[in-house]
């Protein structure tokens, strides 16, 4: 399979394009920083300058490609909320999907006649804050900013779709990984003696296992059944004062020192709603299409991704 990837020097997408490249798929990566492509790669795949922002020649190459992976988009905690940034939020996402859409609608079909793929992110902000209600992929939408973002992100993909391109919406939760992202920004208070809960740890942690992120857009890859929307989560989540626990305990650090939800907002602002609050997110289409988790409970994972295995009993 050729797949073309954007958001590919990233902390998922550079995992996936080495799954991709182990089992020997060709790669083409649409990146603003060629030289961080190369320093990765090499020569072992194929790197085109380019925006997906902004439409231009590199549009052209989803010809060739059998399948596309689009994980473009600005960080949500880049830095404060205010206007300014709640549009690029939404530009970084909205425009680049939209050139991808419109690349393959010209193209939906690939040279023997099967759909071309897009496997487009999207994000559990979806749901909205919903307490502790379980969500699957039927329940509908929140009504607050990032899950009006999260529905015109979905929404841009359906002229793909329309068109003959097998599209697939993928609402990732909480990536843990060591290398980045929160799981690193929560370890230092943790091996400092003062990790806890966040506000009072009600709000529930919809987490996967970076493995089991870049498995399952494999999965939606492969899998012809895969489409619409599809929640990247493990089966268990966790309340954010178990998976306080749970990350003491891994650690052997005590994991009861709380943050208060307003000493968050002060330091963060707006963002802080994306911590305090949560959703209680089941992957019941993931499963449902046959999918294994590889890491389906906190605990092993954290161990897996920290280097904790248990002690001998």
């Amino acid at each position: 399979m050729h797949v073309f990837v954007t958001g590919g020097t990233g902390l998922v997408g550079s995992r996936l394009i080495e799954r991709l490249l182990a089992r020997g798929d060709r790669v083409t990566v649409l990146t603003r920083r060629a030289e961080v492509a190369e320093a990765k790669w090499g020569g072992r795949c194929t790197s085109i300058p380019g925006d997906p922002v902004h439409a231009g020649d590199w549009m052209k190459a989803l010809a060739d490609c059998d399948a596309t992976v689009n994980l473009a988009g600005e960080n949500l905690f880049a830095r404060r909320w205010n206007a300014a940034f709640k549009d690029l939020l939404r530009s970084s996402r909205l425009q680049s999907i939209a050139n991808i859409v419109q690349a393959l609608a010209q193209n939906p079909r690939r040279s023997d006649g099967s759909p071309r793929v897009l496997v487009a992110g999207s994000a559990i902000g979806y749901y909205g804050p919903r307490g502790d209600e379980e969500l699957d992929e039927t329940a509908p939408p929140g009504n607050d900013f990032l899950a009006q973002l999260c529905v015109d992100w979905e929404n841009a993909t359906k002229p793909a779709a329309d068109a003959g391109v097998r599209v697939v919406n993928l609402r990732t939760g909480i990536v843990l990984d060591a290398a980045g992202g929160p799981l690193k920004l929560m370890l230092t208070p943790f091996k400092m003696f003062v990790g806890g809960p966040i506000g009072g740890g009600r709000q529930w942690m919809s987490w996967i296992h970076h493995v089991d992120e870049t498995g399952l857009i494999l999965f939606a890859l492969d899998t012809a059944q895969a489409k619409g929307p599809i929640n990247a989560v493990s089966p268990e989540p966790k309340t954010n004062k178990e998976f306080s626990r749970t990350l003491g305990r891994v650690l052997r650090r005590p994991g009861f020192m709380p943050t208060p939800a307003f000493g968050l907002r002060v330091m963060v602002g707006e963002a802080a709603c994306v911590i305090t609050t949560g959703q209680r997110i089941l992957p019941r289409k993931a499963l449902e299409l046959g999918y294994t988790f590889q890491f389906p409970e906190l605990e092993g994972a954290l161990r897996e991704l920290l280097g904790r295995p248990l002690p001998p009993s």
